[in-house]
């Protein structure tokens, strides 16, 4: 029998790696999680929700705001392989580094199959775009924002980075001091073999234009790669190959498996000001050329 994708000759075989619902014993326990502390953090913490950045109704972001002006900016990216969930399961990630005088852009995105992958990832651009031109009036400072995202998110932030700012946008080509990925997807053409392709609807054009990994650019924004070590081994595939190209061309990054950690507890620390996550985020921030 034939492969689909390097050793994988199943489409099973294949969603075994990559149903990360599937990888836990009870992923409800996760999204409980995530709505229990999203919920906190709308409470807790000054916020301005579903900011329009775009055209179309999906296309708004939650801003959290640090106490000071001028302040760093973190723009996140939630996963749901580009098909589930929205900006409101995600408020979370603000906990941590609103702690730390962060203002965090927490985005929203139409999903698939209502729009193409091509479509998610402009709008993804457009949110980082509005954010680099208009966070100024919302207190934030544009000089230092700050990229990440989580799964289909991190897919998202690899586009992002690779974005030629100044010729689509008018904006610095390299305008982001740095960039986090967890658990990212940068080479698509597994998932056309997966359970997820009806609603996906992945052919050739759409991979090669979306898969990060063949868009590499080099580029002076660090990135930190990181994956939970109890996640299927393709997601610490996809990140350990994604980092090689990113390397090869000369562009820096800090890779960390995080220990003991799943695919949903692996954006846990983003609660957490004291964690990598987030201190990476404001060293980054607050570190021209870092």
């Amino acid at each position: 029998m034939s492969a689909l994708y390097r050793q994988f000759t199943t489409h099973a075989e294949i969603d075994a790696e990559y149903d990360v619902e599937r990888s836990v014993p009870d992923f409800s326990v996760y999204a409980r999680h995530f709505t229990d502390e999203s919920r906190l953090a709308r409470h807790r913490l000054r916020c301005e929700l579903d900011i329009p950045y775009g055209p179309t109704r999906d296309e708004t972001l939650d801003l959290f705001f640090a106490a000071a002006r001028d302040a760093p900016v973190f723009v996140f990216i939630h996963g749901g392989y580009w098909r589930m969930l929205s900006s409101k399961e995600f408020s979370c990630v603000s906990l941590g580094l609103n702690q730390l005088g962060v203002t965090v852009a927490v985005v929203n995105y139409a999903l698939a199959p209502k729009v193409s992958i091509d479509e998610i990832s402009r709008q993804a651009r457009a949110a980082v775009a509005w954010v680099l031109k208009r966070i100024e009036a919302y207190g934030g400072d544009p000089t230092r924002v700050v990229l990440g995202g989580h799964s289909a998110g991190g897919h998202l932030t690899a586009m992002c980075v690779q974005t030629d700012w100044a010729d689509d946008y008018s904006l610095p080509q390299n305008p982001l001091r740095g960039a986090v990925m967890v658990s990212g997807l940068f080479d698509l053409r597994p998932l056309r073999y997966s359970n997820m392709q009806p609603q996906l609807q992945l052919d050739d054009g759409v991979i090669q234009r979306n898969s990060p990994l063949f868009h590499l650019r080099p580029t002076p924004t660090p990135a930190l790669v990181t994956w939970g070590a109890k996640e299927p081994n393709e997601f610490r595939r996809q990140s350990e190959r994604y980092l090689q190209g990113w390397k090869e061309i000369g562009n820096r990054a800090k890779v960390w498996a995080q220990p003991d950690t799943n695919h949903f507890t692996a954006i846990y620390g983003f609660e957490d000001p004291k964690s990598l996550l987030c201190q990476w985020v404001l060293q980054a921030a607050n570190t021209p050329g870092l």
